[in-house]
């Protein structure tokens, strides 16, 4: 199992920018300063987000402030999570001839022709926040973003701890299928289950694909199916889906705060969940490093720097002990 990254629950995310970089073998040096050499530089950013999500909201805002201050002029799109046109997006960068396009992919399995007509270019692409899949790396230089399979990793680790040993039967509710985010949520998970705590068994999993209504029915399908008297717990790949777990666990007149319950987010939605008792714990993903560091990532290239490897944000493991320090705040 690959080693968990997961940082002290004081650490600041954005001042921590330059010590996230040693946190895996391999890890670009990039950090939260950069230099002028990318002054004038053309880069366009294909997102599958924007001001329509809270995520995008504050990931565009550091994303922006950060390339204002390099001096890089950049062009962003908003695919919506559409396969189709995020292809489409990239055929206009592609013509528009920039210096680095930064590649957010919408569908991980689709992206690689964009990335084939990039190189054919002779344009470098950086990937945030949802890596390419494995066969597509050697097509990009590097990736900055959220250790997707440590978070998982975090969230199993807080369950282990709290299981103290003890034989849990849980439920687990993950993403969107075939979402490389959620791929690799589940993944870390289900290793730090296997490895550190096997006492802890999932009896059944269901995508709830990010969305709370969709969590909310099959968290209710489940607990149905296995019977609710043989669930102690529930892991949910994300805070917005284990919101919609909690209220299905309402709907039964069961109480969340008897079982042990994780995620992953620290969002808006989830770190109240944590104040109250009804969410064990989840896992600090900040928005606003997200995007600053995709430019971090970049400029670094446009300026010649060799960068190779992974910059993976910091997993902060958020329970009820430091939901409430200002280095967790939720962003979004």
């Amino acid at each position: 199992m690959r080693a968990t990254r997961v940082a002290v629950a004081t650490l600041s995310l954005i001042a921590a920018a330059a010590l996230v970089a040693g946190c895996s073998s391999g890890s670009s040096s990039a950090s939260g300063s950069s230099s002028g050499a990318a002054e004038g530089k053309k880069v366009y950013a294909l997102l599958p987000q924007g001001t329509d999500q809270p995520y995008g909201t504050e990931y565009l805002k550091a994303m922006q402030a950060e390339a204002d201050k390099d001096g890089i002029d950049l062009t962003i799109t908003n695919s919506q999570y559409d396969a189709d046109k995020q292809a489409s997006d990239c055929q206009v960068a592609v013509a528009a001839k920039p210096n680095l396009i930064i590649l957010w992919p919408a569908v991980a399995d689709a992206v690689r022709p964009c990335l084939e007509r990039a190189k054919a270019a002779g344009i470098p692409v950086t990937v945030t926040n949802s890596d390419v899949e494995a066969d597509d790396k050697s097509l990009v230089v590097a990736y900055s973003g959220p250790d997707t399979i440590g978070q998982g990793a975090a969230s199993a680790e807080i369950m282990c701890d709290l299981a103290k040993g003890q034989a849990l039967n849980i439920l687990e509710i993950d993403g969107l299928t075939g979402n490389t985010t959620a791929i690799n949520r589940a993944k870390g998970f289900a290793d730090t289950i296997a490895s550190t705590c096997p006492n802890v068994k999932v009896l059944a999993a269901q995508p709830g694909d990010w969305n709370k209504d969709d969590a909310q029915t099959v968290t209710s399908e489940m607990l149905t199916s296995v019977g609710a008297a043989n669930v102690q717990g529930i892991y949910a790949a994300d805070d917005t889906m284990v919101a919609g777990a909690i209220d299905a666990l309402k709907a039964q007149n069961i109480d969340p705060k008897s079982l042990i319950i994780t995620s992953i987010g620290n969002t808006k939605l989830g770190n109240p969940l944590v104040i109250s008792g009804e969410l064990d714990g989840t896992v600090f993903q900040s928005s606003s490093w997200d995007g600053q560091n995709a430019i971090v990532v970049a400029n670094k290239v446009l300026s010649g720097e060799q960068v190779s490897g992974d910059l993976f944000m910091p997993s902060v493991k958020v329970t009820s002990a430091n939901a409430t320090d200002p280095s967790v705040t939720p962003e979004w």
